[in-house]
């Protein structure tokens, strides 16, 4: 994406339509907006003819878009786990793992960065029926994979807003969901993470067309990404409309939803109950 946006700029800075760029590299014009949007893979030789096609000579600019091609080609550590994900799910793996902040709604269940084993591994089995237990523990092993990133030293900002239905809808039996409790409880008091609930005393809010995650990146060339799950696909919304209407709808959840304090109080009435 990054690759993309840098090239996109650059044509756009020569006046140049994707339709004569593609004519440049023997491609068509949707493949040079696939390739400014970062959707298919680079190769060198492409990338080479656009930068000489845009007026790049200097040798250092060259060697920094073209490294970063090289880059862009190389599988993730997440593509060893492809036999087990959706095809539209390995893209927003690699999007999450480059975000500075991650802001999120999530109705359904706990989010995935923030389940304890035993809970996701009820959540994967719940979503996966029929699959061997093998899948479903290669499943597991992802998601426990991509929380390492939440508490590493380069930890993104992740502000989520959890709906009281995720948190009393049961995954795994009571001692799961007390573990899951606390461990949300521990989670929230990390400086990284700001967790509010959303209760169900409040009624009606701006989260009524279901959960949806929002990824801002440190280049600037990036704009922010909405991505929004479906049951076959996922979107991924990148139009400056599309994330100031999710990033209008997140603010006013955050705003309606109890602190952090209040929050966590709720939290911890939660697993009295349980």
């Amino acid at each position: 994406m990054l690759l993309g946006s840098q090239l996109r700029r650059l044509r756009e800075a020569r006046g140049i339509t994707r339709e004569a760029a593609g004519y440049s590299i023997r491609a068509s014009e949707s493949k040079i907006s696939r390739m400014e949007l970062g959707r298919v893979s680079f190769k060198t030789r492409d990338v080479e003819d656009l930068l000489t096609l845009y007026g790049i000579a200097d040798e250092q600019e060259r060697a920094s878009l073209l490294a970063l091609a090289r880059e862009a080609n190389v599988a993730g550590w997440w593509h060893s786990y492809s036999d087990v994900l959706p095809s539209w799910f390995p893209t927003y793996v690699g999007l999450e793992g480059a975000a500075t902040l991650i802001r999120v709604y999530e109705v359904q269940f706990v989010h995935g960065l923030l389940q304890t084993e035993g809970y996701a591994r009820a959540v994967v089995r719940r979503g996966m029926q029929g699959a061997s237990e093998a899948d479903v523990e290669r499943r597991v092993a992802l998601r426990l994979e991509r929380q390492k990133y939440l508490l590493s030293e380069n930890a993104p900002e992740f502000h989520i807003i959890l709906d009281e239905a995720a948190l009393r809808r049961p995954y795994g039996d009571r001692e799961v969901m007390r573990g899951q409790l606390q461990h949300l409880i521990e989670v929230s008091e990390r400086p990284n993470v700001r967790l509010q609930v959303m209760p169900f005393g409040l009624g009606g809010h701006s989260g009524e067309s279901g959960a949806f995650t929002i990824l801002s990146f440190p280049e600037s060339d990036l704009s922010d990404v909405v991505y929004l799950e479906q049951l076959t696909s996922a979107l991924y919304l990148d139009k400056a409309e599309d994330v100031a209407q999710y990033e209008k709808a997140l603010k006013e959840l955050q705003q309606d939803s109890p602190g952090l304090s209040e929050s966590r109080d709720l939290l911890r009435g939660l697993l009295q109950l349980s």
